[in-house]
């Protein structure tokens, strides 16, 4: 009987290559870029075949562990889910998923895929999977090697060597991302584009990565040894995981290794690394324009425009990306990703506020938006979700007033629980000890007014909390 595969999904990165949607708190892979579902989410679908996937597992950190839950409940999945303390890359990320795997099955077979990665011939992909098995468990580190579609610039290459078995073949060299010139001299050599995803023996990794760094290997097999739970996810321990040396997975093993083996694939892949890879991907019209969101086009080719709310109009215009959300708009050159890069990393220094959080910010027990903020007011759009609530809390420094515009509120102020229905309101004053929750089936919607001197965050004290936060 063939061995069945665990999924092991990459979900701990911050990217910012897609900003302003994507962003620190809410990175691109929880994002519906192309469809109703997030790239999380279309990679979690993608490995739910039971004849040929086990249960996954998904490493991420505390800050998008409640992101996790809920994508994963809107899908009807389920899977174990490890928190890093802190990121230290893709290998001790991956090296970490591994000791799991092998917590679970000594003989694990492990998958481990990128959380924000796109695959668009999921049949392809499956053949892959099922092409590097049987490398994998002959104890080969299997990567799936992309066919390239044009001589891009923005991938690392693998030089495939001598057939091992199949279509599976020897890793002869890996390259880093090459100029132009050597990207088309690799294309017509045969070289496939590096997707940085790998299937392998559990052991087999573990062994091989403690040939060059037994310490970190054994940093991280302490962390899911010392590991403890807190809401049935798996909190790695801090001091061990944190001994580990911060590397990718391809510098501390793959380019090392002499048991690396490539499958060759085309089935629609990308690595999303930025807005011209999204207009790549999206729908056109007959000019090559893309939008996501309401959009108008004159006299305007081969443009990309994603907007949250606001209409945007374009008039002779090419090659533009377009990204509107309510708090920042991007305009920029269609294929110039470093200058995007180069942006946000002034953006931090200047306005490290929008290349950190949205004006709507998620929270486990649902989400709330700023509306209007003044010296003495601050007025916010709250949802809570059916059976969420938030901590039991006072503030030293504001009042509230909560007016319910849609679903039921069950609110504590001090020694009272009221019901507040819509059309009906509540008032907190400063320093009552209050919490509210959502009783009902459906999304509980209010506005909050706040009056008072300080509004900051780190005027919540929480006395309570279902979600164990600070």
């Amino acid at each position: 009987m063939t061995r069945r595969i665990i999924p092991l999904i990459m979900c701990g990165g911050a990217g910012t290559r897609l900003w302003p949607a994507s962003r620190e708190v809410h990175p691109k892979q929880f994002l519906p870029l192309f469809g109703t579902h997030s790239t999380f989410q279309d990679t979690l679908m993608r490995v739910s075949d039971a004849a040929l996937f086990e249960r996954p597992v998904v490493i991420t950190n505390n800050t998008y562990r409640f992101m996790v839950l809920e994508q994963l409940a809107q899908i009807g999945r389920e899977a174990d889910v490890l928190l890093e303390p802190m990121r230290r890359d893709s290998g001790p990320a991956i090296a970490a998923g591994a000791a799991f795997a092998q917590s679970r099955d000594k003989d694990a077979i492990v998958l481990a895929l990128a959380a924000d990665h796109v695959v668009r011939d999921t049949a392809a992909f499956l053949a892959a999977c099922r092409e590097g098995l049987a490398a994998a468990e002959a104890g080969h580190i299997v990567t799936f090697g992309v066919k390239p579609e044009r001589a891009a610039t923005e991938y690392g290459y693998i030089n495939p060597g001598a057939v091992i078995s199949g279509q599976v073949r020897a890793v002869e060299k890996f390259v880093e991302k090459p100029d132009p010139v050597k990207a088309a001299e690799y294309v017509k050599a045969g070289y496939l584009w590096n997707s940085g995803n790998f299937m392998f023996r559990a052991a087999v990794l573990s062994d091989e990565y403690g040939k060059v760094d037994a310490a970190s290997v054994q940093a991280v097999t302490d962390a899911v040894a010392k590991a403890g739970t807190d809401l049935g996810f798996v909190k790695l321990d801090e001091a061990s995981f944190g001994s580990a040396k911060s590397i990718s997975i391809d510098y501390a093993v793959m380019e090392k290794t002499a048991r690396a083996a490539v499958v060759p694939v085309s089935c629609g892949w990308s690595d999303v690394g930025s807005w011209h890879a999204v207009w790549e991907l999206s729908d056109k019209d007959g000019q090559g324009n893309a939008a996501r969101g309401m959009a108008v086009f004159e006299d305007s080719r081969n443009c990309n425009v994603t907007t949250d709310r606001a209409l945007v109009a374009l008039e002779g215009v090419d090659d533009l990306v377009v990204v509107a959300t309510q708090d920042a708009v991007l305009v920029s050159r269609q294929k110039d990703a470093n200058g995007l890069k180069r942006l946000v990393a002034t953006l931090k220094t200047v306005a490290p506020q929008v290349t950190e959080d949205h004006i709507r910010v998620h929270r486990p027990w649902g989400s709330y938006q700023s509306v209007d903020n003044g010296e003495r007011h601050q007025v916010k759009r709250i949802i809570v979700k059916p059976g969420g609530r938030l901590s039991l809390q006072k503030h030293h420094h504001r009042s509230e007033h909560w007016i319910v515009v849609r679903g039921t509120a069950q609110v504590t102020v001090n020694d009272v629980v009221k019901t507040v229905h819509e059309n009906e309101s509540i008032y907190i004053p400063i320093g009552a000890v209050h919490r509210l929750e959502n009783p009902g089936k459906i999304q509980l919607e209010l506005i909050e007014v706040q009056t008072g001197s300080y509004f900051g965050e780190d005027d919540i004290i929480r006395i309570e909390d279902d979600y164990q936060r600070k």
